[in-house]
């Protein structure tokens, strides 16, 4: 099964229904992770993971520590939508990954980019 997204006017064709949502932190400048899967009612973040800790940027509850990361399960409903900030403050843009390869989106200071499913 192939997936798609809307990422503003743009159309991202992934390789499956899971992808990686990926960003530095714009202040404490550490990795972090989203793990996600495009459902018939939205997206599902699946886990999360994070390279260390900081202003905002706590673990879950019931992360555990793998290879470097602290990886857990976030309680969060199915998301219609996700809005991603483009401050241009970053060391980088949001990534997108798929089981091939990244895309990089919101690289340019701009208005938030609206991540949905393609209808």
């Amino acid at each position: 099964m192939n997936g798609c997204l809307l990422a503003g006017m743009m159309t991202i064709a992934l390789h499956g229904a899971d992808f990686r949502l990926e960003w530095t932190h714009s202040v404490e400048k550490v990795a972090w992770r989203e793990y996600w899967r495009i459902e018939d009612d939205g997206l599902e973040l699946t886990r999360a993971a994070v390279k260390g800790s900081g202003a905002g940027m706590e673990p879950g509850e019931d992360a555990e520590l793998k290879n470097g990361w602290w990886v857990w399960k976030p309680d969060l409903p199915v998301q219609p939508q996700l809005s991603l900030a483009a401050s241009g403050a970053t060391d980088g843009a949001w990534r997108i990954c798929d089981r091939n390869n990244c895309r990089k989106i919101g690289e340019a200071p701009g208005p938030p980019i609206i991540l949905r499913p393609c209808p």
